[in-house]
């Protein structure tokens, strides 16, 4: 097995496919590596497309200590696996804890992401809706310890934005729920308390995205509710940043709808590597609405 050392000494398991170009993938609180198989299959036919385990998901280290589990840890270990793999800059791509890991790596690192992708980044971002998220991840955590993986994935598979991926494949959805019920209970407990729970609102990172050049592409589903309002902050916040909305998705969007997802990225990536890709024109970002003072 592959394994990247992060500067704390986690060892973190990786897999890579194809050649070329450089994208890393960073999977959701309810993913793993296994999560990027169908963007793996068909975007490693142009491009070097490696994924990982995030610490805390075996065969990645299991830390037992909760100071080992933070957003800026998670940003981080982008970086470890990067340097372990003597890659300079790549594409960055994350959904959901992945996407708020990229969005980070995008703030803390530019000069090493060639683009971001910010997919499904929005949970608990409302200033309404923060003290309930971090309730939630309290409770996640308390239940996992006491219930198990493969109880709590009988739920958290069946939440009110994942619903729609089983509607549409049931196979591919069970797929999703077997293999987070094989997850470490201990590794997704102390990642709610100390990755999930404790970031910071997108909200707060205001100023930052203001100065944010490099590429970003923010993808949602169009039923993935907490996270639509925040996208459209992002969107009008970050001045290299454009949205796209996909219909009558949720929020597993890369699984969900794999092919709309991977054609999203490679005309993505394509624009980005032909040095096509826009920053907004400021003249976009007038108090008028029709432009007429």
């Amino acid at each position: 097995m592959a394994h990247a050392t992060t500067d704390d000494g986690v060892k973190l398991y990786f897999e890579e496919a194809g050649s070329g170009t450089p994208v890393i993938f960073v999977h959701e609180f309810a993913g793993d590596y296994r999560s990027w198989e169908p963007q793996m299959r068909c975007l490693a036919r142009q491009y070097r497309c490696i994924t990982y385990n995030a610490r805390g998901y075996p065969p990645s280290d299991v830390p037992t200590e909760v100071a080992k589990y933070s957003q800026a840890r998670a940003s981080a270990d982008i970086k470890s696996v990067l340097d372990h793999l003597k890659i300079e800059k790549a594409h960055v791509v994350g959904l959901s804890m992945g996407g708020f890991a990229v969005l980070h790596f995008g703030l803390t690192f530019p000069e090493r992401a060639l683009s971001l992708i910010v997919a499904g980044c929005g949970y608990g971002a409302e200033r309404d809706q923060r003290e309930k998220f971090r309730g939630e991840g309290e409770k996640i955590a308390t239940r996992l310890e006491k219930e198990g993986m493969a109880a709590f994935a009988n739920t958290y598979a069946l939440g009110p934005t994942r619903v729609q991926y089983q509607n549409k494949d049931p196979r591919g959805w069970r797929e999703f729920a077997d293999q987070l019920a094989e997850h470490s209970a201990k590794g997704s407990a102390l990642t709610q308390l100390g990755v999930q729970r404790e970031r910071p609102s997108i909200y707060d990172l205001e100023d930052k995205m203001k100065r944010l050049t490099v590429p970003t592409l923010i993808m949602t589903g169009d039923e993935d509710w907490p996270c639509l309002l925040p996208n459209v902050f992002m969107k009008r916040t970050i001045p290299s940043a454009a949205l796209l909305v996909m219909p009558n998705a949720g929020h597993t969007i890369n699984i969900e709808d794999p092919d709309v997802f991977n054609a999203a990225c490679a005309d993505f990536f394509a624009q980005v590597d032909a040095g096509r890709w826009p920053m907004r024109d400021p003249r976009a970002m007038s108090e008028s609405i029709t432009g007429i003072k």
